[in-house]
């Protein structure tokens, strides 16, 4: 009978131990089949070297060729624009002074005394009694296409600076620092003593 209760008491002891250290134990089946490393990828930034003497290669190159600062700065959309401007002012200006010189001719001639400009004649060559231009519409010819000639001639100088100005802009805004580090943008904050609205505000965020 003791023997009976010896054994019952180590079978249980037994039990006990057994289920203690699979208590203890971490079974296979509970480990992670694949585990996940999650790596932060740090971008790489670019670092520009900035050039004090581009703005001034790239004006240069623009006055001495209009067009070539564009080219440049990598700009080459703009190098049409520049030219048919260009082009058409220097159209308009041709266009008007050589009217410019038709009515002058024509009144010089008349002032020699002679009547035998174009506006003498009509479309098929013959003489008229009466020119088809008095004297006087001959003044105000040459004042009309004189002072557009000036105008065009203002206008082409004007587009020659534009594209100078431009091409040492676009130098200066292709260097300009637009890195985190120097940051103005606008936040939103929970007001703290009333929850129901929020603040609007400006960060400057300065890293060195």
């Amino acid at each position: 009978m003791l023997n009976n209760y010896l054994i019952a008491l180590v079978f249980a002891t037994f039990c006990c131990f057994s289920c203690f250290s699979q208590k203890n134990k971490t079974p296979k089946d509970s480990l992670p089949v694949t585990l996940k490393v999650e790596k932060k990828t740090r971008r790489v930034k670019r670092k520009v070297i900035y050039d004090p003497l581009r703005p001034a290669k790239a004006t240069f190159l623009s006055a001495v060729v209009p067009g070539l600062g564009q080219a440049y700065n990598k700009k080459y959309w703009k190098i049409p624009i520049v030219y048919g401007a260009l082009g058409t002012g220097i159209y308009f200006f041709i266009t008007n002074n050589r009217e410019h010189n038709r009515f002058r001719d024509a009144f010089k001639n008349r002032l020699a005394g002679f009547s035998n400009d174009e506006f003498f004649f009509d479309a098929e060559g013959n003489l008229l009694e009466e020119p088809r231009v008095s004297d006087d519409g001959l003044v105000r010819a040459q004042r009309l296409f004189r002072r557009n000639s000036e105008v065009a001639l203002l206008v082409t100088a004007g587009i020659y600076v534009l594209n100078i100005i431009d091409a040492n802009v676009d130098a200066h805004l292709l260097q300009y620092n637009i890195d985190e580090n120097l940051t103005l943008a606008p936040h939103f904050k929970l007001n703290s003593f009333d929850r129901n609205t929020t603040d609007l505000g400006l960060t400057l965020n300065l890293k060195f």
